[in-house]
């Protein structure tokens, strides 16, 4: 089976015609509006700061005293974003005579996170949490074993903005993000506003690594580069969360595909059986840049560590394929891994506290967890029985349950790729979606760990259709969290059903004016 892991061309495809053009940029306009909609709902229905600026500029402040309204705006936004990107993913299907480019799709999607880039965040206050504990860095104090209430006190603007669930827990991040995030303390203080801004920039710098790293990941494996841009990169998930949300994953996927990218650049095409070739010139620096960068990765959130396992196995089958070449790429990466974390770890001054503060999360249950749903079902069954309710028992098992199971797909996805019955970077994005999955605090945006790897490598139709209703539903679960409604829970249905109003409006319009979007792509379909 061939597995390259240098260039590889795809099939040739030729430029879209005039009138596909025409459509592209139709699609293009709407997703922009849809952009620019959520821009302007966010002043309203956002996770404002608790002393909303917003309040004191005229015209803008109308927003932030229509919650309902603005939400009805917020979800038309989405609505018109997702719609457009289903539509752009016409475009990028392989197999058609006539795709978009890279450029083309590079275009669309700077397209519409620029209007994402100035807005209050949306769909989680996690941002502030990053804030609160950069500033207990900046400060001098220990983030992972202090709160923000303890660290700074409740009274601290930067607290106020913490969830409460948040404010009394240490933080769960590794140094490298704390360290970029004290940087921001020092030069915003306690002006949140700048804050946030500058922490969306952090994000969008790891939005721009996966960006050049995912095309170039994909030609790779012999996957469309637009494909992979549009299934990952494009993905409503990364708008909505690592953009608008200003999420740290941006920035820990980002270094994770750009390691990756980096590491194997070197690294000649070779399938099973074949000779292995000689070192190539600069192999085995390459080799050291991209665990490095990985190691960067994780050093901002643990999950990139996975990441280390699958890059070590393309070692190894690039060179003879053997057990002792495995153990010789583990130990090459495993040494890398472990001067570069020691370094960070040491030059931030925060030391290995990090690695005992990564269960903070699991002290929230999602509900789109099936871990925690189970423990919750659990629990109901229990108090049926008479059992009592053993819930939270049942959370701490499941959890542990859930992490070994995700370790030992972890294992045998390491193993199958050893032993070329997949792609290692597929068994990465495997495995990664099932330590997201199994977590019982999952999150929309986790997904992307498995998502945009999967894209750089999984070329085949099912694939892309699954992530796309997966990406389109979790996309709708998580709303702006901007206001309670004061317990009006008639509020959010009447904000959908507007947005819906909206939504059908404008794909009349878009219908009318392309009407090669209503037709059947008669192109063969990979």
């Amino acid at each position: 089976m061939a597995v390259p892991l240098s260039p590889v061309r795809p099939p040739e495809a030729g430029p879209l015609e005039q009138r596909e053009l025409r459509a592209l940029d139709i699609i293009r306009r709407l997703g922009t509006i849809g952009a620019l909609l959520l821009a302007l709902g966010s002043l309203g229905a956002g996770a404002a700061p608790v002393l909303n600026p917003v309040q004191d500029i005229p015209v803008l402040r109308l927003f932030a005293r229509i919650p309902t309204v603005s939400l009805a705006i917020c979800f038309a936004g989405m609505g018109m974003l997702v719609v457009g990107w289903l539509l752009l993913g016409r475009f990028a299907r392989p197999g058609r005579a006539r795709l978009a480019t890279r450029a083309q799709l590079t275009r669309t999607l700077v397209m519409w996170l620029t209007p994402l880039m100035f807005i209050p965040p949306l769909f989680s206050r996690d941002v502030y949490s990053y804030l609160a504990q950069s500033e207990i860095v900046h400060r001098g104090m220990d983030p992972y074993s202090l709160g923000p209430a303890q660290a700074l006190g409740v009274a601290d603007p930067l607290t106020s903005g913490v969830s409460n669930m948040w404010r009394e827990t240490p933080a769960p991040y590794g140094p490298l993000f704390l360290k970029l995030g004290s940087w921001i303390s020092a030069v915003v203080g306690d002006n949140i506003v700048a804050g946030v801004l500058l922490q969306r920039a952090l994000a969008l710098a790891g939005v721009a690594l996966i960006i050049w790293a995912l095309p170039r990941l994909a030609q790779r494996f012999g996957v469309e580069p637009a494909t992979a841009l549009w299934l990952g990169a494009a993905n409503p998930l990364v708008l909505f969360h690592l953009v608008a949300g200003a999420h740290n994953e941006a920035l820990g996927i980002g270094l994770m595909v750009a390691g990756l990218e980096l590491g194997i650049r070197r690294l000649p095409v070779r399938v099973t059986g074949d000779t292995a070739p000689p070192l190539a010139r600069g192999e085995v620096l390459f080799i050291v840049l991209g665990a490095a960068v990985i190691t960067l990765g994780a050093a901002v959130k643990i999950n990139a560590i996975i990441a280390l396992g699958f890059f070590g196995v393309m070692i190894a089958r690039r060179w003879h394929g053997r057990i002792t070449d495995l153990l010789r790429a583990a130990a090459l990466v495993t040494g890398v891994f472990a001067a570069v974390l020691v370094a960070v770890c040491l030059g931030t001054g925060l030391g290995f506290g990090w690695v005992g503060a990564l269960g903070t999360p699991g002290l929230v249950r999602s509900w789109i967890s099936p871990t925690a749903e189970l423990a919750n079902l659990g629990g109901v069954l229990g108090i049926a029985l008479g059992l009592g309710n053993h819930t939270n028992a049942l959370v701490s098992i499941l959890q542990l349950a859930g992490t070994a199971l995700a370790g030992l797909i972890t294992a045998k996805f390491l193993w199958d790729s050893f032993r070329w019955r997949y792609r290692p970077i597929i068994g990465l994005g495997v495995s990664l979606g099932a330590f997201m999955m199994l977590h019982v605090a999952m999150q929309p945006w986790w997904l992307l760990w498995a998502v945009i790897p999967l894209a750089a490598a999984a070329g085949t139709s099912r694939f892309r259709v699954a992530a796309s209703v997966a990406s389109v539903a979790l996309a709708f679960l998580a709303a702006p969290p901007g206001s309670t409604f004061d317990g009006r829970s008639f509020v959010v249905p009447q904000a959908y059903l507007a947005a819906a109003l909206v939504v059908a409006v404008a794909m009349v319009v878009v219908w009318r004016r392309a009407p090669l979007l209503l037709k059947r792509d008669p192109q063969p379909v990979a």
